[in-house]
């Protein structure tokens, strides 16, 4: 048997353990209960599906037995406790999806040798900082940290991403400036740092990413854009709502920026925020690239498969 699938189904799971040769387990929108299935036998899984279920306790560690493993998605549970580090070593990880649970503690070191093209850790409760290893994940695609407890200010190794087209970190707790290495993410399309602490300038280049559809900062407290900023901010392309421009519409009140900014707020490696590791783009020159953005903007951006894993329907 290669492929077993019980999605939105009802069904025991005491003949898994006599499935040593499946190789795609779906139980997607099930009414599972307890602990995870034994599947430790199946030597040839390489895509798991248990997501929408009732399932919960700290993650399945026999996933780990999985070496093949290139799928993994255990979304809308009640998983919780840390995610073991060697899943970001797995060398054919392509999507890990484990948003809409309770995981706790920070996220690991080794995020960043990952070989996922998209990873989800949105409404968890991880905390800390985004570790700076991200900007080794070369092959990822769409990331989203959103609705945790993230702490800290942005590395700029993100900046190293050349291939992401979107990046969520909105809703959490993270600080400082948006870090000029942001201006070579020459792929993104939507970058979501909405409901945080960042402040600032927004950097004019990042404004000027070529394949930019949607810049959210609102609910921030970023104090300054410039020329390019605005022309998208006419456009409705960048959302700038409730920080504290104060010759902007809808912004936070003088007292209540003036309120944030009587601490002192500084990044640990502060001198990190203006390395610009991508000088030879084209986009980052004094050249406007507006006619080809509008140009791009025509074209409907492919839907994000992260986004769609929100929802508790089947991918």
């Amino acid at each position: 048997m290669a492929t077993i699938s019980v999605d939105q189904s009802s069904t025991s799971n005491d003949f898994l353990d006599r499935l040593d040769d499946l190789a795609i387990f779906h139980v997607n929108s099930n009414n599972f209960n307890g602990t995870i299935p034994k599947i430790s036998n199946s030597k040839y899984l390489y895509e798991i599906d248990m997501s929408n279920n009732k399932l919960y306790g700290q993650f399945p560690m026999e996933v780990l037995n999985m070496k093949k493993l290139s799928f993994l998605d255990l979304r809308f549970n009640s998983f919780y406790g840390a995610i073991p580090s060697v899943l970001f070593d797995y060398p054919k990880l392509d999507a890990l999806f484990i948003n809409n649970n309770q995981f706790t503690q920070e996220l690991p070191q080794n995020l960043g040798s990952t070989t996922a093209l998209y990873i989800t850790f949105a409404n968890n409760k991880f905390t800390g900082p985004i570790p700076k290893s991200i900007g080794k994940a070369k092959y990822l695609l769409e990331i989203l940290f959103l609705n945790n407890t993230l702490s800290g200010c942005l590395p700029y190794e993100i900046g190293n991403l050349r291939n992401v087209t979107v990046f969520d970190a909105s809703s959490n707790l993270l600080t400082g400036p948006i870090p000029n290495s942001f201006g070579c993410l020459a792929s993104m399309q939507l970058l979501n740092l909405t409901g945080n602490q960042f402040y600032g300038t927004v950097p004019e280049m990042v404004c000027k990413l070529p394949n930019l559809v949607k810049l959210s900062l609102s609910d921030n407290y970023f104090t300054q854009v410039g020329r390019e900023c605005r022309k998208l901010i006419m456009k409705k392309k960048i959302d700038v709502r409730m920080n504290c421009i104060l010759d902007l519409p809808n912004q936070r009140s003088a007292e209540e920026c003036r309120k944030f900014f009587s601490k002192k707020r500084n990044c640990p490696e502060q001198k990190t925020m203006t390395l610009i590791p991508c000088k030879n783009i084209g986009h980052l020159s004094n050249a406007t690239t507006e006619t080809s953005s509008d140009q791009k903007s025509m074209v409907p951006a492919p839907a994000p498969r992260t986004y769609a894993a929100l929802n508790p329907h089947k991918l």
